[in-house]
C-alpha cells in the first residue's frame, strides 16, 4: 500500500522505503531527504487511481477531503484532470520546478513570402457604410484586379461570369486606399475606419493581420464558412486556378487573437475543430504589445518515440502543458505569456482542455515565421498523444 501524509496545511509527503521506491520508479514527487514531496495533483492521482492512503495525524483523508484543501486554487480541477489523463496514457508529467535534461531548441516553421504589386491606375468606387462593401466603377478594371491579384469578388462567388460588377470588402478597400490604388466617391479613409470600427471594435487589429499577409503575396479572404476571421492561399494563387491541384482550396485559416482580448475556451476550440475537420491548418495571429501579465505553465510533459514512453533522466521532455477548463476564458496576453514561458524552457506548448465530462483534448502550438513580419503567428494542431 502506498502511504502518504498531509503535513501542515498543504504539504504532502511520501515516506517509507517501499512507498518511496515505487514512486521513484514511477517518477512521482521530489526528493527531500529520505522522503518524497508530492504535488497535490500527484497525491490525488495516487489516491484516485493507485489506491494510495493519505493521512493527517491519526485521520485517514478521503479524495475529496484532500482536494477540498485546494478548492480555491486557480483552475485546480482542470489541472488535476489533465494531469490524470496524461498519466493514464502511460506518459510522465512532472511539476515545473523539477530539473530535467534540456531539449533541443524548438524549430520555427518558415513560411514563404512574395510581394504585392497593385495596379498603377487609381480605381474609383462607392462605399456602402452599413454593408462595409465597396462597388468599383470600372467593370473591366475590377475584373482584372480580381483575376490577377484575387482582390475583391467579380461577378458571383465561384461564378465570375454571373454579374459584371466587382465588390471589395472593408479590408480590401482600406488596403487599396492606403496603397494609393483606390479613391472612394463618398467617403474618406478616416470615415471608412470609423464606420468599420463602429460595426466591430477589433477592425483595425484584424486589418493589421490582413495587411501583413497580403503585402507578402498571400491571398486573404473571409473565413466565415470555417468559423474564423480569414482563410489564406499561398503566394501565386488565383481564382482561375481554384479547380486545379493545390489551388483547389485554401489550406490555411487565420484567427486573430489580440493580446488585449479574451475568448471563451470552448468557442476557441470549436474554431480549431472546424478548421481541422475540413483539413485546414489553423493559424493564430496574436497582434498587440506585450505587457506584464504571465500565464504559468502547469506541467512538464514527457512523450514517446519509437513506441516507447520517454522517461526523465533518459530523455528530455517534449512539451510544456497549460491546463484549461471548457468554461474558462483565456486572454491573448496570458496565451502569449504561456508561449514565452514554454520557449524559455525549450519546449513546445501543449494546451490541454478538460471539458465538463473530464475528457481532455490536446492542442499543440508551434511558432511560425512569416518573413518580414513583426507580428506573432502560431500553428495550432489537434493532437492525440
Amino acid at each position: 500500500m502506498l502511504e502518504l501524509s498531509l503535513r501542515g496545511k498543504s504539504t504532502i509527503m511520501a515516506s517509507g522505503a517501499s512507498t518511496t521506491d515505487i514512486l521513484n520508479r514511477g517518477f512521482y514527487g521530489t526528493k527531500e531527504g529520505a522522503s518524497l514531496k508530492l504535488s497535490p495533483e500527484e497525491a490525488l492521482y495516487l489516491m484516485d487511481m493507485r489506491n494510495a492512503v493519505c493521512t493527517r495525524g491519526d485521520q485517514e483523508l478521503r479524495f475529496w477531503d484532500l482536494a477540498s484543501i485546494f478548492a480555491d486554487s486557480n483552475k485546480f480541477m482542470a489541472r488535476y484532470f489533465t494531469y490524470r489523463d496524461w498519466r493514464d496514457r502511460g506518459l510522465t508529467a512532472v511539476s515545473v520546478g523539477k530539473p530535467y535534461s534540456k531539449p533541443r531548441p524548438q524549430q520555427t516553421k518558415q513560411y514563404p513570402a512574395s510581394s504585392l504589386h497593385l495596379p498603377k491606375q487609381k480605381l474609383s468606387g462607392t462605399f456602402f457604410k452599413t454593408d462595409l462593401v465597396t462597388i468599383l466603377d470600372d467593370e473591366e478594371a475590377g475584373r482584372k484586379l480580381y483575376e490577377k491579384l484575387w482582390i475583391g469578388q467579380y461577378g458571383s462567388y465561384k461564378a465570375a461570369d454571373r454579374g459584371s460588377h466587382s465588390k471589395l470588402d472593408a479590408f480590401e478597400t482600406l488596403l487599396m486606399i492606403e496603397e494609393g490604388a483606390l479613391l472612394l466617391r463618398n467617403a474618406t479613409k478616416t470615415e471608412l475606419i470609423r464606420h468599420a470600427t463602429e460595426r466591430r471594435s477589433d477592425f483595425l487589429r484584424l486589418y493589421e493581420v490582413y495587411k501583413d499577409w497580403r503585402e507578402k503575396g498571400y491571398v486573404i479572404k473571409t473565413g466565415f464558412k470555417f468559423g474564423t476571421h480569414f482563410r489564406a492561399y499561398f503566394p501565386g494563387a488565383k481564382p482561375s486556378e481554384t479547380g486545379n491541384g493545390d489551388q483547389a482550396h485554401s489550406k490555411h485559416v487565420i484567427q486573430v487573437f489580440p493580446k488585449e482580448s479574451k475568448l471563451l475556451i470552448s468557442e476557441w476550440a470549436r474554431a480549431i475543430r472546424v478548421a481541422h475537420s475540413v483539413r485546414k491548418t489553423f493559424i493564430l495571429a496574436v497582434p498587440g504589445k506585450s505587457g506584464g501579465a504571465k500565464e504559468n505553465i502547469d506541467f512538464v510533459l514527457y512523450h514517446r518515440h519509437g513506441g516507447e514512453a520517454d522517461e526523465p533522466g533518459e530523455s528530455p521532455p517534449k512539451y510544456a502543458m497549460l491546463s484549461l477548463g471548457e468554461e474558462e476564458y483565456i486572454g491573448g496576453q496570458e496565451f502569449a505569456g504561456a508561449l514565452a514561458s514554454a520557449n524559455t524552457m525549450g519546449l513546445e506548448l501543449l494546451l490541454a482542455i478538460a471539458d465538463r465530462e473530464t475528457a481532455v483534448t490536446y492542442y499543440r502550438v508551434r511558432k511560425i515565421k512569416l518573413p518580414g513580419s513583426a507580428l506573432d503567428y502560431f500553428e495550432i494542431d489537434w493532437m492525440q498523444p
